[in-house]
């Protein structure tokens, strides 16, 4: 339990003949700091570790030392409260120094107080991605709810009653939060209801808004829980960092997502791509790139930035983007293949920034690897989750092929012989207890063939 003694500097100002208070905050073995009050008393006020006001010394300014001794027991309680939620490594003396000196002079702090409180969503959503430091996939993801944020507010302003309405963190209410739901869930709709003011709205957009397709598509309750934890780790970001006292989300329910069972392709499959021959050397190279990706199994924007670096005696190293946004720095170790050394000594030196392969951008691969899959023949029909209606649907699997279907590739096989994704998440990056797992456990009828011929 932390507890605070009082003492008294040594130092005595020449003109008020007073000293000041020093804070001593101290929890066994955690924590034990000194720290200036910025309050000034007597000696004669002082005693036994107390501020006991001497109201029988003539000549004592009684009415001063009776407001320092209510401000010094406010300040002790301020201090108390402030400790409620604190990890003990964010007690340092830094920390109590600002603490104390915003509590007995807040007319310093007044005018950086209330520019924090003027900024807007954008300005302060923007600090909250240069602090994050977000992957570009995760960064692009965000901008999309920067985007819809900004057009639910400019919807509110030309169509509801409240014209001077502003998403400010400060302001925002619970209700404001679920109307941001529901209109997320309704906007295809209202796009359609009142067609001049949502043209008029996307070419208002401003600079720094992520514009995408200038039609509304409809949203699944997938895609509007994503968003919504997306902006409920915003809201977290500004309490955390003292940005706002405002705890929009304390009661807002927000679902779970949704998702199918996931599609991969074989190994045979991937040694098929890997054995057809391409038409130009840009689908060649791509093809490598991608079997390389299902030998290894990371993100497609961890695997853009391996470098021979990355490799020590055989095994691929790294710590993945995704999890070290989320607080969770575990690397990543994975004995590479046979092939995947043989790809690598291919391309050796042939990248400009020193990478592995000479990648080009995200949507090109993408682009290249449902060509690939047609050319070698890859077009069964997989079944997947409708975003947008929720419903499961098959679909051609050339069709839909992303780079994302590498990484499912090196888990879904990897799971069929070792079921422990403990182990598989060492060498693909999931972290423990990571609930992508469960849905790995229906991938395969041969596992379950599997178990049946050992009974």
């Amino acid at each position: 339990m932390a507890t605070i003694y009082l003492k008294l500097s040594k130092r005595v100002q020449p003109e008020t003949k007073m000293s000041e208070i020093i804070i001593r905050l101290r929890n066994g073995k955690d924590y034990d700091i000194l720290a200036k009050s910025g309050l000034y008393i007597t000696v004669d006020n002082f005693k036994n570790g107390e501020l006991i006001v001497n109201r029988r010394k003539v000549g004592n300014d009684v009415e001063y030392h009776e407001a320092v001794e209510a401000k010094l027991g406010e300040l002790k309680k301020h201090i108390l409260n402030s400790l409620t939620g604190k990890d003990k490594k964010q007690i340092t003396k830094e920390w109590l120094v600002d603490l104390i000196d915003r509590f007995v002079h807040p007319e310093k702090y007044k005018d950086i107080e209330d520019k924090e409180h003027d900024k807007t969503f954008s300005e302060l959503f923007d600090e909250f991605l240069k602090a994050k430091e977000f992957s570009d996939d995760r960064e692009r993801g965000m901008k999309v709810l920067k985007r819809d944020v900004w057009r639910f507010t400019k919807f509110r302003q030309i169509m509801g009653k409240r014209k001077d309405f502003t998403f400010n963190v400060n302001d925002v209410t619970k209700d404001d939060i679920e109307d941001f739901r529901d209109y997320l869930k309704n906007e295809k709709t209202l796009s359609e209801r009142y067609p001049k003011q949502y043209a008029k709205m996307i070419k208002e957009q401003p600079n720094g808004i992520r514009r995408g397709r200038s039609d509304i598509a409809e949203r699944g309750d997938t895609t509007i829980i994503t968003l919504m934890k997306k902006l409920r780790s915003f809201f977290s970001w500004c309490y955390d960092e003292g940005k706002t006292k405002n705890r929009p989300f304390d009661g807002v329910k927000i679902g779970v997502e949704k998702y199918g069972t996931p599609y991969y392709i074989s190994s045979a499959e991937r040694d098929k791509i890997a054995e057809t021959d391409m038409p130009t050397e840009h689908l060649r190279t791509q093809r490598d790139i991608f079997v390389f990706h299902c030998l290894v199994g990371c993100r497609v924007s961890d695997l853009m930035k391996l470098t021979m670096g990355n490799i020590t005696d055989g095994v691929l190293v790294y710590t993945p983007h995704k999890t070290k946004d989320e607080g969770n720095a575990t690397q990543a170790r994975v004995p590479l293949h046979p092939k995947a050394l043989e790809l690598i000594k291919k391309y050796k030196g042939m990248d400009k920034k020193g990478r592995l392969f000479p990648f080009i951008s995200e949507v090109k691969y993408n682009e290249a690897i449902k060509e690939i899959f047609t050319i070698a023949g890859i077009t069964r029909d997989v079944e997947i989750r409708n975003s947008k209606t929720e419903e499961m649907e098959l679909r051609p699997i050339n069709e839909i092929a992303s780079s994302h279907i590498a990484r499912r590739t090196f888990v879904g096989n990897a799971y069929k012989h070792v079921s422990d994704p403990n182990i598989i998440g060492k060498m693909s990056g999931h972290v423990e207890g990571s609930k992508a797992f469960a849905r790995y456990r229906n991938i395969d009828d041969d596992i379950l063939k599997n178990v049946i011929d050992k009974m």
